[in-house]
């Protein structure tokens, strides 16, 4: 098939009407997805037509497949559930069993539902996008299937004790939808229920009450916000004692209203600022600020955690009390209550502790729950907050198996499960080091690989974005994929990220983005002064906004790498926002159609700084036809006008997969033995 070329001068801010590959964006264009398979075949080809790949993509396949790996659960109740897939489960088996049962070496597993017996029946491709089960006798759920992995899901009412679907229950056709049960008969729903009720992000921009029995159509209207707002949602507490309904209303990706439903439909607004998170369990109400607050009198730094009683503040009361505050090195990752107990993942120089914080009269104790040796990390998996006060922990490492662990507050922790090993360690190391960025900032990263040696193929990943931290963990594909071939594996911590809280985001939000791809490149340029590496030895990898930054690299740092991967990436930056949820993230990156935020946005839009005769590496995009979320036509339209200058790039378009580009373990394992293949190739004989 032809390759459509439009031969022009490339500069800057060209206007949307001179996007010559807009046509790309057409998911169903026969012209579109001919291009589409000419690239994904040529790709294929060069890179999976060897015996190097194959027995690649079978050696991850087997870790992704493994019948000895940890089946994490989920507290439900007296159940923990699982979603299980293997080489005959594919798509996946829902299933559920005891604590007593999970303890033994061999539990004996509940079958709930069968994805692949199920997409058989139905002629579907259904992907598990999780349930919502009905407290408290956890026998009704709401169950949400995404055709091919996308986001929009299916909903419908399942019983766990007959295992199946609900004759006449509750369901929700194809949609962004967000539903929750208020009782047995009654759901709040936000979804498509026609022209004007989704956002310009795609999501619910009204929530409505739904009784069991009656056309969706005849909901009862509950909040409606605006189509600029990301979405609104409503939401049932249904904690016994202290039952109550909240409506948010999701200004931009960071900031939202919020509000307390009171039975006669009056919205009580919750006090906090727009920036801040709450979380609220039982009497207790959590504020996390993004920003300082100040309150009678008393500021607060950005990145603390406050406790209040709820009922007290809703009353105008302002008995505030911080359990955590950051330092120079310290941030909060995230938190988990028990019953009675808080639980706090703290980072200090991206090095992870557990505390656990009890009420204790009118304050809180504070005692150290775990910390794993080294650069491990323990992370807490499961809790059963409306029963107990169980958890449990995961504890791993670049180079060490996760260990799954059991207990209860203030009683000893012990072995559950033990992870198996999928790559040999021996003569491997993690070290972390400190980058300095071009505006003095120290920038951590880690380093995993040989100690001592030559330079040689490095693998260097990061993200840098949306306040989401980077922390080690062992990963069997990269450790078979890449560092059993003879690779050095690396994380970078840049800003954009939480590592050290939002400070870290915010320095590198909308116009001061650029200091994300400085802190890259200036890890990078230190792992060839350190002489772990050099240039044409060094690869990266990067999805989503982690694939913008791949893109940034190509275009303004290019000599600095011997081989790029973007996937699933955000490319254009003057159209994200009319692109599927990209309107969503304009708190991120800004609003293309203001005149001032276009005049930063346009200096590092990979898409609009395409040059001609510049010494780009190899690139290779990789997407999903299904991705619903950050759409193909940004890689699609990337790799044509590379192509239009004669680079070096390769495309592959999975046509499942939604977001994370792979629907199931077969394509996992093929996705990733064809981008660490590309980079092996790449950076073991750069010429």
């Amino acid at each position: 098939m032809t390759d459509f070329i439009g031969v022009r001068e490339d500069g800057p801010g060209r206007a949307d009407e001179e996007d010559t590959y807009r046509w790309l964006e057409d998911l169903d264009s026969a012209t579109a997805t001919g291009w589409v398979a000419d690239r994904s075949a040529e790709t294929l080809t060069a890179y999976a037509d060897t015996e190097s790949y194959t027995q690649l993509r079978d050696g991850l396949r087997q870790v992704l497949d493994a019948d000895d790996r940890i089946a994490y659960p989920r507290w439900r109740g007296e159940f923990l559930y699982n979603l299980w897939q293997d080489a005959g489960h594919p798509r996946g088996l829902w299933r559920r069993t005891t604590l007593e049962q999970y303890r033994t070496p061999e539990p004996q597993w509940q079958i709930l539902l069968d994805l692949d017996e199920l997409a058989r029946q139905e002629s579907e491709s259904w992907v598990w996008q999780g349930a919502d089960v009905l407290p408290p006798d956890y026998r009704r759920c709401l169950v949400s299937l995404s055709r091919g992995g996308s986001d929009a899901v299916v909903v419908r009412e399942f019983d766990l004790v007959e295992r199946a679907f609900v004759t006449d229950g509750f369901v929700l056709p194809e949609a962004k939808s967000d539903v929750g049960w208020i009782d047995a008969d009654h759901v709040f729903v936000g979804t498509d229920f026609g022209p004007g009720s989704l956002t310009d992000s795609g999501y619910p921009r009204v929530a409505k009450r739904w009784r069991r029995g009656t056309p969706l159509a005849e909901a009862e209207l509950v909040f409606e916000g605006q189509p600029s707002d990301v979405a609104v949602q409503a939401g049932h507490d249904l904690t016994p004692g202290f039952e109550r309904d909240f409506v948010y209303r999701l200004l931009d990706f960071y900031r939202a209203e919020r509000f307390l439903l009171t039975g006669s439909g009056e919205l009580v607004r919750i006090e906090v600022p727009d920036d801040a998170r709450t979380d609220i369990h039982r009497e207790w109400m959590l504020i996390r600020l993004r920003s300082d607050w100040t309150v009678d009198g008393v500021t607060y730094a950005e990145g603390s955690l406050l406790v209040t009683r709820f009922a007290d503040f809703l009353a105008g009361g302002r008995d505030l009390t911080p359990i955590f505050e950051p330092g120079p090195t310290t941030s909060l990752r995230y938190h988990a209550w028990t019953r009675n107990h808080l639980i706090l993942a703290v980072l200090d120089d991206v090095r992870l502790r557990l505390e656990v914080l009890s009420p204790d009269g009118d304050g809180w104790r504070r005692a150290l729950l775990d910390r794993a040796p080294g650069f491990d990390h323990a992370d807490v998996v499961t809790t059963n907050p409306d029963h107990t006060d169980e958890f449990m922990l995961s504890t791993s490492g670049f180079l060490q198996p996760a260990t799954l662990r059991y207990g209860q507050v203030g009683a000893e922790v012990s072995t559950l499960k033990q992870a198996p090993s999928f790559f040999d360690p021996t003569g491997l190391s993690v070290r972390q080091f400190f980058a300095t960025s071009a505006d003095g900032t120290r920038v951590p990263y880690f380093v995993v690989g040989p100690p001592d040696g030559d330079p040689g193929p490095t693998l260097l990943t990061g993200y840098g974005g949306f306040e989401v931290s980077m922390t080690p963990g062992y990963d069997g594909i990269t450790g078979r994929g890449w560092l059993a071939r003879g690779g050095t594996y690396v994380l970078a911590n840049i800003r954009g990220g939480g590592e050290y809280g939002p400070r870290w985001h915010l320095a590198a939000l909308r116009e001061k983005r650029p200091r994300a791809y400085e802190d890259f490149a200036a890890v990078a340029t230190d792992l060839v002064d350190r002489g772990i590496t050099e240039p044409a030895r060094l690869g990266i990898e990067g999805g989503s906004n982690g694939g913008l930054l791949m893109g940034v690299m190509l275009t303004r740092y290019p000599e600095l790498f011997g081989a790029i991967v973007a996937t699933v990436p955000l490319l254009d930056l003057r159209r994200y926002h009319k692109l599927l949820a990209g309107a969503s993230w304009m708190a991120e990156y800004g609003d293309p159609d203001d005149e001032a935020d276009w005049a930063y946005l346009r200096e590092f839009s990979p898409y609009h700084n395409v040059r001609a005769g510049r010494p780009y590496p190899p690139v290779l995009f990789v997407t999903s036809t299904r991705d619903d979320r950050v759409h193909p036509g940004h890689a699609r339209k990337m790799v044509a006008r590379l192509r239009e200058h004669g680079y070096d790039v390769s495309y592959y378009e999975n046509v499942e997969g939604g977001h994370g580009a792979a629907a199931d373990n077969a394509q996992r394992a093929a996705k990733w033995a064809l981008i660490l293949e590309f980079l092996h190739r790449r950076l073991t004989d750069p010429a």
